[in-house]
């Protein structure tokens, strides 16, 4: 078996405040706790040997491994088939179901034979910090508890462990009918309160309880249209990967999966940025998953009042998933990174960029539905009219985009365009709500900035709006232009522009952000086709009225999602998937290209 499995290779269980990955052949190789951000237990998925990884499954290796997703849940099931029996390993975290952080966190893995004789090994083999921080293990009857400086774990099973060193191992051959099950579980360091020993009913009562909360919250959604199993799937992943006791989604479960097998675009995504959360938020709404809006809607509302973005601007890019700012971006020179890709990094100093454009996804998530009511109250209201009142004296500088490109700030036509979308959309608000605005200074700014960008944004010779003024290089970031209105989705201008993109940056329907060769980024290396852009294709693709592109397009992008329906950031030149997993950004226009794209389908139709 190959040393680092593919990224795709693997399904999601979290407790809504972290998040771990299993792989199909039963090793937990990337889990951090107690938080999404917090340094990783195990993480043998950014260094083989040195990681720490938690193997539970077959001892077998020739059979046929099969992982599937129990129906509309975040349990995983991996299964074993072979003539000699078929055996199964399923993995659960129980949910955090109140608002308060928590230390303590359990996952729980459960095996059982379901035909025949089947031997299972266990490997448990915890590396604190990063692997940074030795532990100490103290091995009892039925159950082992690992201290480190800052942590301690226990492990407990209903089979006998042993002792490996400092870690621990085991093997249990079970018949048909025959289950066991180990638990591990993370808490505070000196905790000395193990949790109670895992007994066979209690386990099986636990997890029909994470099924039926899973599949109830489910059930609240109001779509129930084509492919709902993609966008359940899809609902459930951005579910996960949001901090409950916050409401901050996550952009990715993990850090430094590479962009490009070897590169050096190997980023830490366990964070909230404002763009991918208002985004993820705005899906979900869509959805009829009205409280998630409303919970991102006070965490958004709080950075507008706490007023602390870099160089006195409102917001910043991305924060913590409790608010904080200070995300300071460390190497980890110990860890080899994922086949090869070095460095890996934790931490992420793009935290101190200018993205202009994060204000007008703030005010795109929050003009519509529930999310509006919550945010509309008078001191809400006042700290966003504050920020549009800022917006409108600094929408006109350079800044690092939507991409986040080290290679230095540029007037990015896409940063203009989302400052438009804020403007246009506090317009509204000011309107339907009758709120005090100096909406004679956000006219101007929304109108001189329309301005702006069809004057300078415009590339005669591509017959498109491009990245930055001044360039011909095209970026499929303005594939949000229909979506929020700034221009038409069947204007001349904009079919002009996504003709471009056809020629340009689509490969058998995949789309590229822009080429790093045309516009030099910063940074070494290339990268795939970028799965957000895809589904944004296909959305703009169905306003432009271009509807069996677009569904044979979405079709498409289908058969790249892993075999559980996730997806991670990009598209490789072989089909495979890259980057930090599953990607947030991907899921949300997922949802994004479903919904408009059913409703067009079914419009058609009447």
């Amino acid at each position: 078996m190959d040393r680092y499995p593919p990224i795709a290779d693997h399904g999601l269980v979290g407790d809504l405040q972290t998040a771990a990955l299993v792989s199909s052949r039963g090793v937990i190789d990337w889990f951090a706790a107690p938080r999404f951000d917090s340094p990783s237990i195990f993480a043998s998925l950014l260094d083989h040997d040195g990681g720490g990884h938690f193997l539970l499954a077959p001892e077998q290796e020739e059979g046929t491994w099969k992982q599937l997703y129990y129906p509309d849940t975040a349990v995983v099931v991996t299964r074993f088939m072979s003539p000699d029996g078929v055996g199964e390993t399923v993995d659960y975290m129980p949910v955090h179901r109140g608002l308060t952080a928590s230390d303590r966190h359990t996952l729980v893995r459960v095996i059982r034979a379901v035909r025949g004789t089947v031997r299972f090994s266990l490997e448990c083999r915890p590396r604190f910090d990063y692997a940074r921080t030795p532990h100490q293990l103290d091995l009892t009857e039925g159950r082992a508890t690992f201290r480190a400086p800052g942590a301690t774990a226990f492990l407990q099973a209903t089979f006998p462990l042993e002792r490996d060193g400092q870690d621990v191992r085991a093997s249990i051959t079970l018949t048909t009918g025959q289950a066991e099950a180990a638990v591990f579980t993370t808490d505070r360091e000196g905790s000395a309160t193990p949790p109670p020993q895992p007994e066979r009913d209690r386990i099986t009562e636990e997890l029909w309880e994470q099924v039926d909360y899973w599949q109830t919250w489910v059930r609240t959604s109001h779509y129930h249209g084509r492919w709902a199993e993609m966008v359940y799937r899809s609902a459930i992943t951005l579910k996960l990967l949001t901090y409950a006791p916050s409401g901050a989604p996550v952009a990715a479960a993990t850090m430094g999966l590479p962009e490009q097998v070897g590169g050096e675009r190997n980023w830490d995504y366990r964070y909230t940025w404002v763009r991918d959360g208002s985004l993820s938020v705005r899906a979900l709404l869509d959805l009829g998953f009205a409280e998630e809006a409303a919970r991102f809607t006070h965490w958004l509302g709080d950075r507008l009042r706490a007023h602390e973005g870099p160089d006195g601007e409102p917001l910043q890019i991305m924060y913590r998933v409790d608010g904080d700012p200070h995300l300071t971006e460390e190497v980890l020179e110990h860890f080899e990174g994922y086949r090869g890709s070095y460095p890996v990094r934790a931490g992420n100093a793009a935290m101190d960029q200018l993205q202009l454009d994060i204000y007008g996804e703030a005010l795109y998530a929050l003009s519509e539905g529930h999310a509006v009511a919550v945010q509309a109250d008078y001191h809400g209201w006042k700290a966003l009219a504050r920020t549009l009142d800022w917006l409108a004296d600094s929408w006109d500088r350079p800044d690092e985009g939507i991409w986040e490109t080290r290679g230095g700030r540029q007037d990015f036509t896409y940063s203009r365009v989302m400052c438009w979308a804020a403007f246009d959309r506090g317009l509204k608000l000011a309107t339907d709500f009758s709120r005090p605005a100096d909406t004679a200074l956000w006219t101007k700014a929304r109108d001189d900035i329309l301005e702006q960008v069809m004057e300078r944004g415009w590339s005669e010779k591509e017959q498109s709006l491009v990245q930055h003024y001044g360039s011909h290089v095209l970026d499929a970031s303005l594939l949000l232009i229909p979506r929020v209105g700034f221009l038409a989705p069947r204007s001349a201008s904009w079919l002009s522009t996504l003709d471009a993109m056809d020629r340009v940056l689509v490969s058998d329907s995949l789309v590229y952000r822009y080429d790093p060769a045309a516009s030099p980024d910063g940074l070494r290396g290339s990268e795939g086709t970028f799965s957000l852009c895809t589904f944004l294709y296909v959305d703009a693709l169905t306003r432009a009225g271009r509807l069996p592109q677009a569904r044979y397009t979405f079709e498409k992008m289908h058969t790249y999602a892993n075999h559980v329906g996730l997806f991670a950031e990009e598209i490789g030149p072989s089909g495979e998937q890259l980057g930090n997993f599953p990607q947030a950004f991907t899921h949300l226009s997922l949802i994004m290209a479903a919904t408009t794209l059913n409703d067009a389908l079914d419009a058609v139709r009447r």
